[in-house]
């Protein structure tokens, strides 16, 4: 697994890529927010796991159990997103929230920890 790229210049949310004047190469770090907003928009996580799952396809989001091994060691907590055969990890910000395709039930990151909803609007539990 290569190195996440830093970025000098990020928004505060997401950690998505800035331009700045003159830049070259720019086309990469378009195209670095362009496939992390990808990852993020109406978020479904195809499930949680503490490593990663073999025959992943691109686009797939996991979200990383706690005593997570692997590639995925030191990522509890996190996002892991399959883009372009590599993970990349979103570090989630209070008040997110994806939907778990396996439990059919809605997440929200609150208080530090990932909480279920399970089905009444407002009834999260962790």
């Amino acid at each position: 697994m290569t190195d996440p790229i830093a970025f000098e210049s990020a928004t505060a949310r997401f950690d998505l890529p800035l331009l700045y004047s003159g830049q070259a190469q720019k086309e990469i770090f378009v195209n670095e927010a362009i496939l992390r907003i990808d990852s993020l928009l109406h978020c479904g996580i195809v499930s949680e796991a503490e490593a990663p799952p073999s025959g992943v396809e691109d686009g797939q989001i996991w979200l990383v159990a706690t005593g997570a091994t692997g590639e995925w060691a030191t990522h509890d907590g996190e996002l892991a997103c399959r883009i372009e055969g590599q993970w990349s990890f979103v570090i989630p910000g209070e008040g997110m929230r994806v939907f778990d395709l396996s439990t059919q039930a809605e997440m929200l990151f609150a208080s530090a920890e990932w909480k279920k909803n399970f089905g009444s609007p407002g009834t999260y539990r962790g």
